[in-house]
């Protein structure tokens, strides 16, 4: 083998090294954000889960209000 072909082969090993390096971390940051954009849709649904719960028994009360004031114009009609 040539000096020149040995120089060339480490050149190719070195870029094929510094190529798996920066798939590595490509790869390492898309499951960071795959983890993290799980993270904020668990929080979003969460978070819309845990205010009905606590408006729930707001809602049920202008519900019965409605229900109330409904009932009242009905028997005015008749």
């Amino acid at each position: 083998m040539s000096p020149e072909e040995r120089e060339l082969l480490n050149r190719s090993v070195a870029l094929a090294e510094e190529n798996n390096q920066i798939l590595r971390s490509m790869k390492r940051g898309q499951r960071w954000a795959s983890i993290m954009r799980t993270v904020y849709w668990v929080f979003i649904i969460g978070s819309a889960v845990g205010a009905f719960y606590l408006l729930q028994p707001y809602i049920d009360s202008v519900k019965g209000l409605y229900q109330d004031v409904s009932n009242g114009l009905n028997s005015l009609k008749q």
